[in-house]
């Protein structure tokens, strides 16, 4: 597996933005075109596919206008439907600028993944696809999905793999699940294991000593209150990178992982391909780890 098929996916969010006001903010034509964009892809590829609503905002005090919007999920016909393996992107941007880092690494990462396993691979567990709205506003989407899914369809969901930021320039290598005082830092128990199998894939790859942190809050919340295992994968971006990651890892220390995170600027040529790759390649790995994995995680 290469980013070549994921590069193409970022140049085609990357154009959907240049024709809808440089962005694909929710409550956007820019974020309908991306969803309109991620089902034509999947259905491409023979999958069923799904856009189930959810709801927005009480208020408008974020910028986003109150009413419904649309995730997008994808699952394969085989493996165990009692038995699903998640993995999920946000797919929305902020309004400053196209989000082609954040978060269009994460989607086109999942698109590349999904294209290449196809709706009917040799597994064990059931593989969900999902890109959800209104993370950049409070992980609306994504709460909006856990909270209108039952308690039996909660419990189908052995795990769930968050991919948010994964080819920033100066990037990180950090791995989420298992390391922090509570769950809502941590996750719950089985997430240190995922962590693990994405460290070792990362490492695979090509990465040394990549570092697990601590959640932050993003789409994975409402996976851990749930009571779902959780990992996740994401580069940094705002914070600066320090001398001893930029010895391991390359890149420039003192300088921000993303100086271009959640600005105009993060385009097309902010992406570092060689941190995509080593992620894409991860990412893969550590799906079909657990898609083809009979142990218990929850």
């Amino acid at each position: 597996m290469t980013d070549s098929g994921a590069l193409e996916h970022l140049q085609a969010l990357q154009k959907i933005a240049d024709a809808n006001g440089g962005n694909r903010a929710v409550g956007t034509p820019g974020y309908n075109a991306s969803v309109d964009y991620v089902v034509g892809v999947l259905r491409g590829a023979g999958f069923e596919v799904n856009t189930p609503t959810y709801q927005t905002s009480g208020d408008d005090e974020d910028g986003f206008a109150p009413g419904t919007d649309r995730n997008v999920l994808a699952q394969t016909r085989t493996g165990d439907p009692g038995r699903v393996v998640m993995i999920g992107a946000h797919l929305d941007s902020v309004p400053e600028g196209p989000g082609i880092v954040d978060n269009g690494s994460g989607v086109a990462s999942l698109l590349e993944i999904a294209t290449r396993l196809g709706p009917d691979p040799s597994v064990q567990n059931s593989v969900r696809f999902a890109f959800f709205g209104n993370e950049e506003a409070g992980a609306l989407g994504s709460t909006g999905y856990v909270e209108g899914l039952s308690d039996d369809d909660r419990q189908k969901i052995q795990m769930y793999l968050n991919v948010d930021m994964v080819a920033s320039p100066n990037a990180g290598y950090f791995v989420q699940g298992g390391k922090g005082g509570d769950s809502e830092m941590a996750g719950p128990d089985g997430s240190a294991d995922i962590a693990q199998v994405l460290v070792a894939q990362l490492a695979t790859a090509g990465v040394t000593a990549p570092e697990i942190v601590e959640f932050v809050g993003d789409d994975e919340s409402p996976f851990i209150e749930a009571g779902i295992p959780v990992g996740g994968a994401e580069n940094g971006d705002a914070e600066e990178k320090t001398v001893g990651q930029a010895n391991a890892w390359g890149g420039q220390a003192g300088q921000p992982y993303d100086g271009c995170y959640h600005q105009a600027c993060d385009r097309i040529d902010n992406v570092n391909q060689e941190v995509l790759n080593h992620y894409l390649r991860a990412l893969a790995g550590t799906l079909a780890h657990f898609a083809t994995s009979t142990n218990e995680l929850r």
